[in-house]
């Protein structure tokens, strides 16, 4: 009895196996896509802002819910490591995402009379989709940060008006 037990476990192990494996190549094949798309949507937007200048992560810090209910009204801070100071501060920030109608999502201008690099504001997401965060600091250097929200119930949806 037992041997006939370890059989079928023995059969059904390797089934297990090609069914998990199946999994992840399907769940590969539809995320690597989706995400070689977004970061291409985001290039142009993010070489414009830089001029020229290459792109590090680090220094600043997007807050912003991963899981949003609502894409009307969402909650964004953006927080930039800088002494802010005549010698060292950020110029500007700005967000831009990958799938509203318009990629420029805020900007600001700061100095060092900004007293601190930290800004907030409401923002509305037409779906779910990556924000990067940029600082451009007084010695031409750009910072990011980005993350992906996912937004349950969508907001700017309708296109943009045509003049």
């Amino acid at each position: 009895m037992r041997e006939r037990e370890r059989e079928k476990e023995q059969q059904e192990w390797p089934r297990r196996r090609v069914l998990q494996a199946g999994a992840a190549i399907a769940a590969h094949m539809l995320v690597q896509p989706a995400s070689a798309q977004e970061a291409g949507a985001l290039a142009p937007v993010i070489a414009e802002f830089a001029s020229g200048q290459t792109v590090r992560p680090g220094r600043v810090k997007l807050e912003i819910a991963p899981l949003v209910d609502n894409g009307n009204v969402v909650p964004m801070r953006v927080t930039v490591e800088s002494p802010m100071s005549a010698a060292d501060h950020v110029r500007e920030i700005a967000v831009f995402n990958e799938k509203n109608p318009q990629r420029d999502v805020a900007r600001f201008t700061l100095s060092p009379r900004s007293g601190r690099a930290d800004v907030s504001t409401r923002i509305r997401l037409a779906t779910s989709q990556k924000l990067v965060a940029l600082a451009r600091m007084n010695d031409g250097s750009v910072w990011s940060d980005s993350v992906d929200v996912i937004v349950v119930l969508a907001a700017c949806i309708e296109p943009p008006e045509s003049s």
